[in-house]
């Protein structure tokens, strides 16, 4: 029989115990050499879908460069454009893995509250393609001037209708869902076009009717598409049924471009359809055969390629890309790609074209 005293001094030295063997698991763990994707090396590229080349460009020149450069790729989409859960759910994903990097192309505004929480975390935010609603929700921005890009495509337009009554349709990627590439594009394009528009950041201000540059000009329909050939078809042939007099189309995209050519097509309807972005196929093959008359070409590459290097060189010294557009975007460069040129508007054909296009078929 143990005196309670000596069972005392049995229990304390059996707590003392314990308590050292706690300790030292806490100091091997926290001396514990981490593997390279968890030292720093992790960055997550979250796209708006898979389903249009231009995004899909992004991704397999992004895989490469990171690869080239020993990052730790991750890569995640929506399920379409506008898709804002699949890309939230990315972005903790992100967060959660620790990775020291975001590249995004942002689906709208639905996605900034879930940036600005891994730029809280310490986590390098890059937009590429489409900037934030919030400029606080990223670092930096890596894009098109989309507000130009549609300038280019109204300017030619202009010039193409020779002083025609223009029947306009918009088909934009949503309704005011501010998404920057969106509204920039539409506006822009308005403003190529010569037709005032009150607020940029929104879509559908303008007059319905009035001047433009070169005569007068009806706006028949405004419509979404979430940038696909099915939107782009169903909008399209919307618009035909009340204003069948449509003679020009304008689209957010190519695919978009793709589908409502066949609805003109299909309703023997020679509108003039101008888009952007400039992949490959369908877009420059369109407009080589006629049925885009113009398209403003994007470089999803070098957006791209800047915005890893960009990632690489913040994970290896801290410095930070400097704006050269605005306080938080560098602008990767657009130009007007048709083989119908039109005064007053620069442009390359589409030989030219294609020699820088993206998203060739297989």
């Amino acid at each position: 029989m143990f005196s309670s005293a000596s069972r005392s001094v049995r229990c304390r030295l059996t707590a003392l115990a314990a308590g050292c063997t706690l300790i030292a698991a806490l100091i091997a763990a926290c001396s514990k050499t981490e593997p390279a994707d968890e030292a720093g090396n992790g960055v997550a590229l979250i796209i708006k879908t898979e389903t249009n080349p231009f995004f899909v460009d992004i991704k397999q020149t992004a895989l490469r460069e990171a690869e080239a450069k020993g990052l730790t790729l991750t890569t995640a989409a929506g399920t379409e454009d506008g898709d804002v859960g699949s890309q939230v759910a990315a972005i903790d994903a992100a967060i959660t893995r620790g990775d020291r990097a975001i590249m995004i192309t942002p689906n709208g505004a639905g996605v900034d509250n879930a940036l600005r929480r891994a730029r809280r975390a310490g986590v390098f935010v890059v937009a590429l393609d489409t900037k934030p609603t919030d400029p606080g929700a990223a670092d930096i921005t890596f894009a098109t001037d989309n507000f130009e890009a549609g300038r280019l495509i109204g300017a030619w337009a202009a010039e193409k209708m020779a002083g025609q009554t223009a029947v306009i349709a918009l088909l934009d990627l949503f309704h005011n869902r501010q998404v920057e590439s969106d509204y920039q594009r539409n506006q822009g394009f308005l403003t190529g076009m010569g037709i005032p528009v009150g607020d940029y950041r929104r879509t559908g201000d303008e007059a319905p009717t009035g001047v433009y540059r070169g005569g007068r000009y009806r706006i028949a329909c405004q419509d979404v598409t979430l940038g696909a050939a099915a939107g782009g078809r169903a909008a399209m042939e919307r618009c035909l049924t009340h204003s069948p007099d449509v003679n020009l189309v304008y689209t957010i995209n190519e695919p978009a471009a793709s589908g409502a050519a066949k609805i003109l097509a299909a309703a023997d309807n020679p509108a003039v359809l101008v888009s952007v972005d400039g992949g490959c196929d369908p877009g420059l093959r369109l407009v080589s055969e006629g049925v885009i008359g113009a398209t403003a070409q994007q470089d999803p590459v070098q957006m791209a390629v800047q915005a890893v290097d960009a990632v690489a060189t913040f994970l290896s010294t801290g410095e930070e890309p400097v704006p050269d557009t605005g306080i938080d975007m560098i602008d990767t460069g657009v130009v007007l790609v048709t083989d119908d040129p039109q005064p007053g508007v620069p442009s390359i054909d589409v030989a030219q074209g294609m020699q820088r296009c993206w998203g060739k078929a297989a």
